[in-house]
């Protein structure tokens, strides 16, 4: 699989078979957000892995899913849940950081792809109460959370035009269809 063909491949998931990751593919994730570029090379980005299934239940309790299609893709502990959580941490809440992190979690999420493992980027996370529940401290900033876990479900995407409704959807068979403006309608050239 080329870069590409790997990066145009990858849907976020958010229904996954009840299994846990293994903490080598969690590594090799993690080691290439170790090692994308970040600003200055300041690399101030932290890492909290989670698989413990109690803690990880806790974690799961902070998310908030799909919110286009709510509740028809809020995974069920237990069931359809991930079972790896990824926090991503900086040491204050600022662009710089989140730039950083956005760059960190979309290799991870290609590593992912190719290791045919399922990924969520969650923005949607309660800090607060996910701070206690970790334990964190002033200077342990949640920007993100990334869900990890083996795919049940297989979403498609669908090219629209810039003037299309861009929310995702459910078609008559269930599948989460993702529409993406096609690449004429979002590029000017010189």
């Amino acid at each position: 699989m080329t870069a590409l063909s790997t990066i145009l491949s990858r849907r976020t998931i958010r229904f996954y078979k009840p299994l846990p990751v293994k903490a080598d593919d969690l590594r090799d994730l993690l080691n290439g957000a170790r090692v994308t570029s970040c600003a200055a090379n300041l690399q101030t980005l932290r890492y909290r892995v989670v698989t413990e299934p109690a803690l990880a239940e806790k974690v799961f309790g902070t998310l908030a899913w799909a919110g286009y299609i709510r509740p028809k893709r809020t995974p069920v502990w237990g069931v359809n849940a991930p079972t790896a959580y990824i926090v991503v941490l900086a040491p204050d809440d600022n662009a710089t950081h989140h730039a950083d992190a956005g760059a960190a979690i979309q290799s991870m999420q290609i590593i992912a792809t190719e290791k045919g493992l399922g990924c969520c980027w969650l923005g949607a996370v309660d800090r607060k109460v996910l701070a206690t529940i970790l334990s964190l401290n002033e200077k342990q900033h949640i920007l993100y959370v990334v869900a990890i876990g083996i795919p049940d479900e297989q979403p498609t995407q669908v090219d629209i035009s810039a003037t299309d409704d861009i929310k995702y959807f459910l078609d008559d068979n269930g599948r989460l269809n993702v529409p993406k403006i096609k690449l004429d309608e979002l590029v000017t050239w010189n």
